[in-house]
């Protein structure tokens, strides 16, 4: 994203955040909601989009145009955060696309953080990854691009609802529409972090041939608190592929000292003599 497009995601999420300060938590997760409304509106109105991101017209024309178009169909919250966004200046109008869907999601997390819900939401996304990634139908529906995405969102709600957070619900939701271009699993990891950052911590994905004891992760999860210099939370996979030793990564830092990276580099050693 273009720099002018980052500071003008910056300055809706400080509208965002004003708009918070003095919100429940549903009336915050309404506005994500509405916010959310607004970006499937725009992803259908390509005109639009350009028109409320075109630089050679004046900010208080785009202004009035979202007030006309959208602000009478959102409350005052989401109507805030679109004109601030409007005002901005992007680089292209999927700029502004992307903006909108980003603070939508970044409300959602502020709802449930206001809940005291984020860390069950956090755990309850990389879970559904987890159950999404070891179905191959399922995967394969959920994962597919291109028309259909309502269809999926819709899916996703009826596998979650009454099983999960009403915010993850709305979030796992949301990524069966690819944020930000993500495929559905990218979107779910992506969320996942998301959910961490906002709780001041990061995510190191741990892949082990057989469950750790509580004792055991613990213990990790210290030792990369103490590497990374702030909390960092484990999510835990067993694959018993790996046959043993231990993968760890965090961002794009991999540690693999698993069996499995030690056999596959013996067979390339013994293929290249």
């Amino acid at each position: 994203m273009s720099l002018t497009g980052r500071e003008s995601i910056e300055a809706g999420q400080v509208a965002l955040e004003e708009f918070s300060r003095t919100a429940d938590a549903a009336q915050i997760a309404e506005c994500a909601d509405e916010l959310l409304a607004v970006t499937r509106f725009l992803a259908d109105q390509p005109r639009l989009r350009r028109a409320l991101s075109d630089p050679a017209r004046d900010a208080s024309d785009r202004q009035g145009l979202a007030r006309t178009l959208i602000g009478g169909h959102i409350g005052s919250g989401a109507a805030s955060v679109v004109a601030e966004l409007v005002k901005g200046r992007w680089g292209s109008a999927g700029e502004l696309l992307n903006g909108v869907e980003s603070l939508a999601i970044s409300g959602l997390l502020e709802a449930g953080s206001a809940e005291g819900n984020l860390a069950e939401i956090e755990d309850q996304l990389f879970r559904f990854k987890q159950v999404v990634d070891g179905d191959n139908e399922l995967s394969g529906t959920l994962g597919s691009s291109g028309p259909g995405a309502e269809g999926r969102a819709y899916l996703v709600g009826k596998l979650l609802d009454g099983k999960a957070n009403p915010v993850t619900v709305k979030l796992a939701a949301a990524a069966a529409y690819g944020i930000g271009g993500r495929s559905f699993l990218a979107a779910l990891e992506h969320l996942v972090e998301a959910a961490a950052a906002k709780r001041e911590e990061r995510v190191a994905y741990v892949t082990v041939a057989r469950p750790l004891s509580e004792e055991d992760e613990r213990k990790l999860a210290a030792k990369l608190t103490l590497l990374y210099g702030m909390p960092v939370g484990v999510k835990l996979t067993v694959d018993p592929s790996i046959v043993g030793g231990i993968r760890v990564q965090v961002g794009s830092d991999l540690y693999d000292g698993t069996v499995e990276r030690r056999l596959t580099e013996a067979r390339l050693t013994l293929a290249g003599r």
